[in-house]
């Protein structure tokens, strides 16, 4: 009997483990969405896996990538405004001569 208690203990602090950590909310979420889709999909598992990695949060460096494509949208605007500006005077010189 002592080892029954045991192992139920250890169900019971794995059970507030993934509480905690979130994982019995993630995957009742997900299986809510399965559940609730109005056409099932053929692979479930498939299904389950691409909500799980949309329910995952973001990487650590996802900030970081968003501040580098910041950076790169910017430079790729002057760069497109630069180049316009070139076409007008290559424009305006080709119709000189």
């Amino acid at each position: 009997m002592a080892h029954y208690r045991a192992s139920e203990s250890k169900r019971e602090q794995f059970r507030r483990y993934l509480e905690k950590s979130g994982v019995i909310d993630t995957l009742t979420s997900v299986l809510v969405a399965l559940y609730t889709e109005t056409d099932k999909p053929n692979d479930a598992l498939d299904f389950i896996k691409l909500q799980l990695c949309a329910a995952r949060s973001e990487p650590a460096d996802a900030e970081a990538l968003r501040v580098e494509l910041a950076d790169l949208q910017q430079k790729y605007n002057l760069l497109m405004e630069e180049n316009q500006e070139l076409r007008n005077r290559l424009m305006q010189y080709e119709s000189t001569t």
